[in-house]
């Protein structure tokens, strides 16, 4: 058994997120696993750009609502306690409410093979972020 030293909180990058979040990196991945997680605080509004996951992503809502958009338009609403899974290479955003913060997991897996994991790409507009919501 090994108990992995936590890093302290660091800001999100600017050409990822839009508003303010940070996150805490859970588990980097040691060779054999491939595993990834980040325990991520979006302040109201903010948001990550649209991007994507070689081997998909899964989100566990922590506190507070997560949005989640698809390139489709569909925003969905996930409640604390709540997971979602994004199939691999859906481009999609996820983020918190314009009214409270949120926070979730956020859990991929690398190929091993030390290329990209997550291909980023431009910000959420509000148009896109603003739509309805499904539940």
């Amino acid at each position: 058994m090994e108990f992995v030293k936590q890093q302290g909180t660091v800001k999100a990058p600017a050409n990822w997120f839009t508003g303010d979040v940070w996150f805490d990196v859970l588990y980097a991945g040691q060779e054999p696993s491939r595993m990834r997680a980040n325990m991520v605080r979006f302040s109201p509004g903010a948001r990550t750009h649209w991007h994507s996951h070689v081997l998909g992503q899964t989100l566990h809502v922590v506190s507070g609502i997560a949005l989640i958009g698809t390139r489709d338009g569909t925003v969905f609403e996930a409640h604390p306690g709540e997971t979602v899974t994004c199939p691999p290479n859906e481009e999609h955003w996820h983020g918190a409410t314009a009214d409270r913060f949120m926070e979730h997991i956020a859990m991929w897996e690398g190929k091993g093979d030390g290329s990209e994991e997550t291909t980023w790409n431009e910000p959420v507009t509000d148009e896109q972020y603003n739509r309805p919501r499904s539940r």
